[in-house]
């Protein structure tokens, strides 16, 4: 059946009539369904039966066909309720893929029935208002821009090997590595014995086994049968040895894995991570097995991230393809000035990059020291050229093979399986611009530009800041202490309000974004808007319950005649926490309380600090617990 199902209709392949001709000779698509992309990277999903798409396809092209309620998306301050219409324009420029529904098996042709997912755009009062318009949209003012640098650039730094005129065409490339965890409906595992497996490096790279192979393999033939050519499937460094059953399945599952697939162009590449995750969930899911791409799913363990790649080349008049960051000379140069002009963008406008990638109290769970987590704004190329070395705990790594200039390009290590692709993409593009219009302006040498990007902070540079330090060859977490990390590279943000405060703390920095008045103010206003509203939400509604049960679930266990003056000694500081965190009294409030009174008040600042408090106060409460109820050995 696999090899009879279509499941894409790659881009401009097809006319119209030819489209029309493929869906009515594959009649188990029943129904089309524009995919367009809110602000928060929600995708929207509707059952249009297949032979009104077919009727009215010339509509579905200009926009008239399809209207949606923009309030119910997140567009937040743009889509009001007393203006929230919403149209949605197909998208030809791109793969379509087929959505097959298993579990629904039609019953003229016996196959799973087919909903077509076209991507598209959303348009409110006559302006693209998505993220997959930021995108798309930028990216064509990017090319541009790089066109007109290179006119009157001809020859720039380390790219002797190509004439500026001979550009034709700018080709921006990138891709996504998924990790996710994956587990036995619930099922639990103690975090103090995923902890001693990570530390003991048990589960990365291990063979894969029972339903949790056969899913991975599922989700990589499928990747496959896409068009999405994946590279392969491994577990990654969280998780547990499975357990078998009376039956001789596995049981209690809970694993970390990882799937790659091939780089594309950065609007493909976003549409493909989306139908990726589906592609895996539903794999997993038809196996017995929960699937979550939650940044930090279980706090004290590894999260998941999800490294974004990206790079930029050139086509040439003569059709030859021209990797713009990798120098004529490999071995003696990491980077051209393109290059390092890109480099130097992004480091140099991170704190407005960092609320568009890390913009959920998952995503800033994650960022935290440990586990590799990229928390410093600082960059590493290598040791020497020649040699290329890989530092794991920078928040952009230069990836290069000196055999393979194609091979150049940065990888991002922040974003996370849940970070929006195409704003992310947006960001890291148009700050990539302005660093490259500065290298190339500048008219300075490879070697000036190396000594720009690796300067100590304090020494005052051309484009880079003063007091900040941006490369480091160093391990960044053993190498420097917290307080150096913070002077040289710059304060983590550690909640939503923090990371979201960069926009409003650097506007020359945002205007950086919103260069060419496409990812314009009010998108960036309401991207905030919509992160602040979910932060504050689940806050009240998820966080703080969640964090009232696992208060309430510490209960004293030692008795009169069995307890130990350690186990008195333990329980009194775990019920005074359980008291600071959520008993209420006349004169003073639990600090659980005051968090959603601060909310309520709009006095953000203080329910940012006071969720700092609490976290580290439950981190305490969950640790002296788990110390506490080990010492009840009359439990056993």
């Amino acid at each position: 059946m696999a090899k009879e199902l279509l499941y894409l209709i790659p881009a401009g392949k097809y006319g119209k009539e030819e489209l029309v001709s493929l869906l009515k000779n594959h009649p188990e698509i029943k129904f089309a369904s524009l995919v367009g992309i809110d602000l928060a990277g929600n995708d929207t999903d509707e059952k249009i039966p297949i032979s009104i798409f077919i009727k009215d396809m010339e509509d579905f092209f200009d926009g008239t066909a399809v209207q949606t309620d923009g309030s119910s998306v997140v567009l937040t301050g743009i889509a009001v309720l007393n203006n929230a219409k919403v149209d949605m324009l197909a998208d030809d420029s791109v793969n379509w893929f087929i959505d097959y529904n298993y579990e629904h098996i039609d019953e003229e042709t016996g196959k799973p029935v087919g909903t077509l997912r076209i991507p598209a755009f959303l348009v409110h009062n006559g302006l693209r208002v998505d993220s997959r318009s930021i995108l798309a949209q930028s990216l064509e003012y990017i090319q541009a821009e790089l066109k007109s640098l290179f006119k009157k650039n001809a020859k720039i730094a380390g790219l002797e090997h190509i004439n500026g005129a001979d550009v034709e065409e700018i080709l921006f490339t990138a891709a996504t590595e998924l990790e996710f965890w994956v587990k036995t409906p619930t099922n639990k595992a103690e975090v103090e014995e995923l902890s001693a497996s990570q530390v003991m490096q048990e589960q990365y790279w291990q063979r894969t086994r029972g339903n949790v192979r056969t899913a991975m393999e599922q989700a990589v033939l499928m990747l496959a049968n896409y068009g999405l050519e994946p590279e392969m499937g491994h577990k990654e460094v969280g998780g547990v040895k499975a357990q078998i059953d009376e039956s001789g399945h596995l049981s209690h599952v809970m694993e970390q894995l990882e799937i790659d697939w091939k780089f594309s162009n950065a609007l493909q590449c976003a549409d493909n991570e989306l139908q990726a995750r589906i592609l895996v969930k539903e794999a997993f899911r038809a196996n017995g097995l929960e699937v979550t791409f939650k940044a930090k799913p279980i706090i004290g363990v590894a999260g998941s991230g999800e490294h974004t790649h990206i790079g930029i080349a050139a086509k040439l008049k003569s059709g030859k393809i021209v990797n713009l960051f990798s120098p004529t000379d490999m071995k003696q140069y990491f980077l051209s000035a393109i290059g390092y002009g890109a480099i130097m963008g992004l480091l140099k406008h991170y704190e407005v990059i960092n609320p568009f990638v890390s913009a959920t109290n998952d995503s800033l769970n994650r960022l935290k020291p440990g586990f590799e987590a990229p928390i410093c704004i600082v960059t590493s190329l290598g040791h020497t050229p020649a040699v290329p070395s890989r530092n794991r705990t920078i928040l952009a790594g230069l990836v290069r093979d000196v055999k393979n200039p194609m091979a150049t390009r940065f990888e991002m290590r922040s974003p996370n399986p849940y970070t929006n692709t195409y704003i992310a993409l947006t960001a890291f593009y148009m700050s990539i611009l302005d660093g490259v219009k500065a290298a190339v302006n500048s008219g300075k040498t490879i070697e000036e530009l190396d000594a720009e990007l690796s300067k100590d902070a304090g020494t005052q540079g051309f484009y880079l800041e003063t007091d900040r330090a941006y490369r480091s060859e160093h391990d960044v977490f053993d190498d420097y202490s917290e307080e150096e990390r913070n002077r040289l590279f710059g304060k983590p943000p550690a909640t939503v309000w923090e990371n979201m405060q960069g926009i409003k703390k650097y506007p020359e920095k945002v205007k950086t974004l919103s260069a060419g008045n496409i990812f314009r103010q009010e998108l960036i206003e309401a991207f905030s808007a919509g992160a602040l509203h979910r932060w504050k939400t689940e806050l009240l509604n998820r966080i703080i319950p969640e964090n009232l049960s696992i208060v309430k679930e510490a209960k004293p266990l030692h008795d009169a005649d069995s307890a130990s003056d350690l186990d008195l000694s333990h329980w009194d500081k775990i019920n005074a926490l359980r008291i600071y965190l959520a008993k209420d009294h006349l004169s003073h409030l639990s600090l659980f309380t005051r968090i959603k009174e601060a909310i309520w008040a709009g006095n953000f600042d203080v329910a940012s600090a006071m969720q700092i408090e609490m976290s580290n106060k439950m981190d305490e409460l969950k640790v002296l617990y788990r110390e506490y109820k080990k010492n009840m050995i009359h439990l056993c």
